[in-house]
């Protein structure tokens, strides 16, 4: 009887170090993790990627020996040289590193929400062996229970107030609880290499959940909204990045500025003399590059302006997804609460009924049948009671994932 109000006692202890417990394993997850490290490498090349985007075409370099020296009043030509440096539109290059930086905010949001995945997933796996350790408590809690009621049949066979078979129902019912308790264990061992792996750790670590965690009274109340979530706006910097990519394929289908030199070595006349004899011929140059059989550039265009739209759709029909997945979440959690009161005011009549019990053994009156279900009907509402702390938090973590920044 005590031992079993202790461990109810615990169901209604603050959960607020269990909380910073979590927080520590959700920071150490998102340090370790080697998925999210991939993002944040994936975001890291993204963002070299501006300085990749800051060049400029070849410069063109060119060499050529006249095998039959053309003859001109100077003199023959020996040899050509050449230099050419094309250039984009005027403002090309800094369009370019603009849409670089646009495409690597895209993958920052994509790391920001593997983050807030990991630590959902995170949460979740915590919920999960706090849920499997507090049955095993129950389950102890009332296997020590039925010890207890096992002695008192044993007295009452020997006075002839009760049958041996009320022992041996008693046995069996032990028998019975502790398998579901090896049975949880085993699962908790599993949940637990999974929890681990999710914090990139030996998979044989321990997780402490020593503090229990109960309902609160109230929800907490938060001021966001689902127009946050990193998801959504995954889909604004799509936008963005689909907006620089068409400033920047206006600007490629503009002109290119070339300047160039030309150096054309000459050989003097051996048979005159004047002033320009073997002069070397220096000849600078402009060209202009336009793309006027291209519809590449026109085709692109197009292209984004689809791909606008595309977006905008996604992310219509994302925030509807979420907005269902939110409600959702409310209403679970909602339902949480509804169960766990129920189950506490279930559990309250029920250990009435077990007082009832004990006192009719004073009596010499106890029916040990009526034990048994008593004592089945109280776990039943103490497991159901985990279960909804359980459903609720899982529930409050899907709900900070949604409407958090």
């Amino acid at each position: 009887m005590n031992k079993l109000k202790i461990i109810i006692g615990l169901l209604l202890v603050s959960a607020m170090g269990n909380a910073q417990g979590l927080q520590s394993y959700i920071a150490e997850a998102q340090a370790n993790n080697p998925k999210i490290q991939a993002y944040e490498l994936r975001y890291t090349i993204a963002r070299e990627k501006e300085n990749e985007a800051n060049w400029l075409p070849n410069t063109e370099f060119g060499a050529g020996y006249f095998v039959s020296e053309p003859e001109t009043r100077t003199g023959a030509q020996v040899a050509r040289f050449s230099a050419k440096q094309m250039l984009p539109w005027f403002g090309t290059v800094a369009t370019r590193q603009k849409y670089a930086s646009a495409m690597a905010e895209t993958d920052y949001v994509d790391y920001v929400v593997a983050k807030r995945k990991l630590a959902l997933a995170v949460a979740q796996s915590y919920y999960e062996l706090y849920s499997l350790w507090a049955k095993q408590g129950v389950l102890d809690t009332n296997i020590e229970l039925l010890h207890t009621y096992e002695t008192l049949a044993l007295t009452s066979v020997e006075v002839g107030k009760a049958s041996a078979v009320d022992v041996l129902r008693l046995q069996i019912r032990q028998n019975e609880l502790e398998q579901q308790k090896q049975m949880l264990r085993e699962q908790f061992k599993g949940e637990q290499v999974n929890f681990n792996n999710l914090l990139n750790r030996d998979t044989d670590l321990t997780v402490d959940l020593t503090v229990a965690m109960d309902i609160p009274d109230r929800d907490p109340v938060t001021m966001d909204s689902l127009e946050l979530n990193p998801e959504l706006l995954r889909f604004d910097k799509m936008y963005e990045s689909v907006t620089q990519a068409e400033l920047l394929n206006q600007k490629e289908g503009a002109p290119m500025l070339g300047f160039g030199l030309d150096y054309v070595s000459v050989q003097e006349r051996p048979d005159m003399s004047f002033s320009d004899n073997g002069k070397d011929i220096v000849m600078p140059m402009v060209s202009l590059s336009i793309p006027i059989f291209n519809k590449r550039y026109t085709s692109k265009t197009k292209q984004n302006e689809l791909r606008k739209e595309e977006i905008t759709f996604q992310k219509q029909e994302r925030l509807n997804v979420l907005e269902s997945a939110f409600a959702k979440a409310i209403a679970q959690r909602n339902e949480a609460r509804i169960a766990y009161d129920t189950q506490s005011k279930n559990l309250k009549q029920a250990k009435d009924a077990e007082q009832i019990l004990v006192k009719n053994y004073e009596t010499g009156t106890i029916d040990f049948n009526d034990v048994l279900d008593i004592q089945e009907l109280q776990l039943k509402f103490q497991i159901n009671q985990i279960q909804s702390v359980q459903l609720y938090y899982v529930q409050s973590a899907i709900i900070n994932y949604l409407i958090n920044q």
